[in-house]
């Protein structure tokens, strides 16, 4: 399978899986051709990332790029839909919402096939319109429920969003305005193009579209303190939306900031745009302890913490160099990984327990088992602690950071992660080895009337009856989010070694 066929595949076949589903309109059938699009991207992806080394590649008169950053986000992205689909098979039948689900899987088909487009687009403006289309699609995900907190989390996700991308956009004209002065009225604005021109390019003019899509895009990766939208969407959606929302979609726009700070270090502008980027990772790990600490919902718990791993992302890349490249991009996969098993967990609790509020989730071993400590054992990787691949990812950019021209992020950086550590695994302690306070349980009529929409089942909790067990499409993936993030944190296969070597050596980072 060449490079175009497996880019025709990862492409189409959510393009298919969309179409077919809206056709089809029947849930089981769906649920299937949803999974099946999902399995083959996965595949074709395995297939490019190889083939992606002897990059950059170029399809459709070049508004297609292959290189091996973009098929690393590739990989993420297919990673998480494969993952997600799974899961979603188990959470979307305890929903009840079978009339609807045909629906649910063609929307979930969509937004799988924008987040794989966008790492492809090499021409600027696409680039811009993908992520653009990402948030068209999963805004309906995120109210697919029709609760009022739903969609009014919908509504601010996509005012702010919007609101952020058309401060890229308006960047990214800028941007072009300033090639014209170079290459002429008319050019391809592909990513190659403007790194060529970016060192004859006004400094003014590239110091101000840098800043615009910085903010634009971060908006979007959920970068503090344009991360308003980020806790609602994540929380308020149904579970397998928020997995793709976490470990999909943020990396689509964060490979966008890493690209364009290659474009300025090409333009020389100095220290500004890595500081800046630097500053708003510390800034999101700041926000994000803040939260952690005080949280009540189990839910925006985990997307305070998605706001906490986007920010490592962006020291990552802020601080350059090959080990802030290699470590933000094993970052990303790792947390791509742990944050899709952190969410299945807590779409299970809220299932099981019919509730979001941490308080009333107690005892999970007891009433779990197994997927209970798997849980457990997700809380503690998704904090950076060893042997798990987030630790290796965050020693590897704090070394970074080092030898940065930003030494002083390190400390802030340290700090923060150990508050974000203690604070995390305190809720988790609570609801592990707290029991249940006499009358602090809600009344099953209640959970009915609040959270039928989330899917509560009844003989929840909140009920007084016994939890029904877990669905085996609820605890598989799980299982297979767990085993590789730890093979990853145990051992670096020289294959991504070099995999990373390649991806810096393109972002102009070193070998």
């Amino acid at each position: 399978m060449g490079i175009g066929l497996c880019v025709a595949v990862i492409l189409l076949a959510p393009l298919a899986a969309a179409l077919l589903c809206t056709i089809v309109r029947h849930a089981r059938a769906a649920e299937f051709i949803n999974l099946a699009a999902a399995l083959l991207a996965f595949a074709a992806t395995l297939r490019l990332l190889p083939l992606s080394l002897a990059g950059p590649h170029y399809l459709l008169s070049r508004y297609i790029v292959v290189d091996p950053l973009g098929a690393w986000v590739v990989l993420c992205v297919a990673s998480v839909y494969l993952l997600g689909s799974i899961y979603a098979i188990g959470y979307m039948r305890n929903a009840g919402e079978d009339a609807r689900l045909h629906r649910f899987y063609a929307l979930y088909a969509g937004f799988g096939l924008t987040t794989l487009a966008c790492p492809f687009m090499n021409n600027v403006g696409v680039y811009w319109i993908a992520i653009e289309l990402t948030t068209l699609v999963s805004t309906f995900l995120v109210c697919f429920e029709l609760d009022g907190e739903s969609i009014e989390a919908a509504w601010k996700y996509i005012v702010v969003v919007s609101a952020g991308i058309s401060l890229a956009l308006l960047g990214t004209v800028l941007y072009y305005w300033g090639g014209s002065l170079v290459l002429g009225p008319t050019y391809d604005m592909t990513w190659q193009a403007l790194r060529s021109a970016a060192p004859h390019l006004n400094r003014s003019i590239a110091t101000a579209s840098f800043l615009l899509v910085t903010i634009g895009f971060g908006t979007k990766v959920g970068l503090a303190p344009m991360h308003t939208w980020l806790p609602d969407a994540h929380s308020e959606g149904p579970a397998p939306v928020s997995v793709m929302l976490s470990g999909a979609l943020l990396n689509t726009a964060m490979i966008g900031i890493a690209r364009y700070l290659q474009i300025s270090d090409a333009a020389r502008l100095g220290p500004i745009p890595r500081t800046v980027v630097v500053v708003l990772g510390v800034a999101s790990l700041f926000i994000a302890a803040l939260f952690i600490v005080r949280q009540t919902n189990v839910k925006r718990l985990m997307a305070y913490s998605s706001i906490e791993h986007m920010g490592v992302l962006a020291l990552g890349f802020g601080f350059g160099g090959p080990l802030g490249v290699a470590g933000a991009l094993y970052h990303m996969l790792n947390h791509s990984l742990n944050k899709s098993l952190m969410f299945f967990g807590a779409g299970n609790a809220v299932q099981s327990w019919g509730t979001l509020d941490i308080k009333s989730i107690r005892e999970v071993p007891k009433r779990w088992g197994a997927p209970g400590w798997l849980w457990l054992a997700g809380a503690v990787a998704i904090t950076g602690a060893p042997p798990f691949g987030l630790f290796l990812s965050e020693i590897v950019i704090l070394r970074a950071g080092l030898a940065s021209n930003n030494g002083w992020a390190v400390f802030a950086m340290a700090v923060l992660l150990i508050v974000i550590f203690a604070g995390f695994l305190n809720h988790f302690r609570a609801m592990y080895f707290s029991r249940s306070a006499p009358g602090q349980a809600v009344s099953g009529q209640t959970l009915a009337a609040g959270y039928q929409s989330r899917g509560a089942r009844p003989g929840g909790a909140g009920s007084g009856g016994a939890l029904a067990p877990l669905r085996l499409w609820c605890v598989v993936p799980m299982w297979l989010a767990f085993v590789p993030l730890l093979v990853l944190g145990l051992w670096w296969p020289d294959a991504i070694l070099r995999f990373f070597a390649a991806a810096a050596a393109g972002l102009g980072a070193g070998p």
